[in-house]
């Protein structure tokens, strides 16, 4: 019953999004891109692709990051025509999207402001899904009550600052609190609007913002280590959803390194295979903190990927649009890796991406 309506507004944009799906690189395209000498050869591979002749207008000689901003643009310009075409409650959830985006943008022109970056290098650094027209204007702000105030209340973000209002001037530890608590209380405001959506999208974007707020959590924790954040600082910042929620959380609050932090996700089963080997590695020196943190990132990512893929195994539901962002931004990741291998002739690690198809 739900497909007869879900695709008299959604069903067109759906497939569409689908069809976007289908043209990802696979193995074969990634074989073929691997065995390019320079970024001639790769742009030349590239052209055979759905990406086309979208390096045709860049001069030689080829940047990796004109090569990562290219293809972003791709990504852009294939969102926004989505959301161009999208109706309620569709463009609602493709607007929470975003709001990712604008949160890291916001960080990252306070972080650069604070380090006294040039303001027009930063704003071309921003992601473009997360641009807001007051954007500009945060560089100006010494404090967060002024930046919400003269910038932030006029955005979708104003709700998710307001916790932040009793934080003190900005520095670099504050500014790091200040993103966590600001994204935690995105992923629980998107989590609590896919279940007003309910049905099939409601079950699809549980299982991913679920997983997204563990994967937050078990970063802040193991990131916190050996810094000035106390342990009740620590838990405020844990979202208040996920598969480790409410016990995990309470245990990884109180974590004094990995091996600790290991222990509480074993309890969830999909977690276990993300500390395999590093907790002996660590034991035998072999990695440090920092090294196991690097190993858990990879995993993290190849989970995202798959849960990403699951999503298009159902229909009438929101999950695939979010889910081809993602799968679309890891792409991405994969083609600048290998570019900036076969540009600093790296090759004995040029295979280190994660393939989605």
């Amino acid at each position: 019953m739900e497909g007869l309506f879900f695709n008299v507004n959604n069903g067109f944009l759906e497939g569409i999004v689908r069809g976007y799906k289908s043209g990802t690189l696979t193995q074969s395209h990634y074989a073929s891109l691997t065995q390019c000498e320079t970024l001639e050869d790769f742009k030349t591979q590239l052209s055979a692709t759905d990406y086309g002749n979208f390096l045709a207008n860049e001069p030689s000689p080829l940047s990796t990051a004109t090569i990562a901003d290219k293809a972003t643009q791709t990504l852009v310009d294939q969102f926004n025509f989505l959301r161009s075409n999208s109706v309620e409650p569709l463009s609602k959830f493709l607007d929470y999207i975003t709001y990712g985006y604008m949160i890291d943008n916001v960080v990252l022109l306070i972080t650069g402001t604070l380090h006294e970056r040039d303001t027009h290098e930063l704003l071309e650094r921003c992601h473009p899904l997360g641009i807001f027209d007051t954007m500009p204007a945060l560089c100006v702000a010494t404090n967060v009550e002024e930046l919400y105030q003269s910038v932030l209340v006029e955005t979708p973000l104003a709700p998710y600052f307001r916790d932040c209002l009793s934080a003190a001037d900005l520095d670099d530890m504050n500014i790091e609190i200040i993103r966590n608590t600001v994204y935690k209380a995105y992923l629980e405001d998107f989590y609590n609007y896919v279940s007003t959506i309910g049905s099939t999208t409601a079950e699809v974007m549980h299982s991913i913002l679920a997983f997204e707020a563990d994967r937050r959590t078990m970063n802040i924790t193991i990131n916190s280590f050996d810094t000035e954040l106390t342990k009740e600082q620590r838990a405020k910042l844990f979202p208040a959803i996920g598969r480790l929620f409410p016990a995990g959380n309470n245990a990884l609050a109180k974590a004094d390194d990995i091996d600790q932090v290991r222990q509480v996700c074993e309890n969830v089963g999909e977690y276990r295979s993300f500390f395999d080997n590093s907790g002996s590695a660590q034991a035998n020196g072999d990695l440090g903190d920092f090294g196991v943190a690097a190993q858990l990132e990879d995993r993290f990512f190849r989970m995202e990927v798959h849960l990403n893929k699951l999503a298009f195994l159902q229909q009438f539901q929101y999950g695939v649009f979010y889910s081809y962002v993602k799968l679309k931004e890891q792409e991405i990741r994969n083609i600048t890796w290998i570019a900036e291998c076969i540009a600093q002739d790296a090759r004995d690690r040029i295979h280190d991406f994660i393939p989605i198809f």
